[in-house]
């Protein structure tokens, strides 16, 4: 069993879905985990769900858009549980629509809050982690980042952006004993597929060698590898969690 006893580890977009599983899994190898989102009110959601299971959690609001925000979050986070070891960059939106049709709205906030807010979230806690020779950040990107997808310019720009982000802060820290990855999910069950045709999610697996979709316990079980000492080793690489969808 993967043990994360001693370790703070800060997953953004942690109120529901991908993030949730990936905090609670963490929270089952002991890590203790600091739920962050935009809105309290879902913060305080996911904090009682867990925190009701005996796990070490604590939770905290936040707009990772904002550099203020950030801040501000991570400062606390150190006042009550010290530097954090591990940082998963989850936190993500999407604003689908025909490039023809795509403002420049759509494009900035999706761009803000999936790649810039991976910046500044990064860029808040590693120092820490370079002084103390320690640190795991894993980016959850996604495979329209390394295929695109008709929609969605501003996503697939946001998601490959965090691979590169990725592969460019493990260069830079690998010295210091910190590990940048990535992980990039394909068709997972979510609320956001929940709404998806029957037809629609038939295309879909006609793709995926496996013949089903993931699940937000897949994606978390790629992130707990790599936030362990078993991917010590593992450094600016791109895990697709996607059934063979992309290969």
């Amino acid at each position: 069993m993967i043990d994360l006893k001693g370790k703070v580890a800060l997953v953004t977009g942690s109120a529901r879905g991908i993030g949730l599983a990936i905090a609670e899994k963490l929270a089952q190898s002991q890590a203790r985990v600091v739920l962050s989102d935009l809105s309290q009110e879902d913060v305080d959601r996911a904090l009682e769900s867990l925190s009701s299971q005996g796990y070490d959690v604590m939770g905290v609001a936040c707009n990772v858009a904002s550099e203020e925000s950030v801040n501000a979050a991570v400062e606390k986070i150190k006042n009550e549980a010290g530097p954090v070891d591990i940082l998963v960059n989850n936190a993500g939106i999407t604003k689908d629509m025909l490039f023809m049709r795509m403002d420049k709205e759509k494009w900035d906030s999706v761009l803000n809050v999936n790649l810039t807010g991976a910046y500044l979230t990064s860029k808040a806690v590693i120092r820490d982690m370079a002084k103390n020779h320690f640190g795991r950040i894993i980016n959850i990107s996604s495979v329209v980042g390394l295929i695109g997808n008709a929609g969605q310019a501003n996503y697939a720009a946001s998601k490959a952006g965090l691979i590169g982000l990725t592969k460019s802060l493990a260069k830079e820290f690998g010295q210091r004993d910190v590990t940048v990855n990535a992980v990039a999910p394909g068709f997972i069950e979510t609320k956001m597929t929940d709404v998806l045709s029957d037809d629609v999610k038939n295309a879909f697996l006609q793709n995926i060698p496996i013949k089903k979709m993931g699940t937000p316990e897949d994606v978390a079980n790629s992130v707990l590898f790599l936030a362990s000492e078993l991917a010590s080793y593992i450094t600016g690489q791109v895990i697709h969690v996607d059934g063979g969808m992309v290969m």
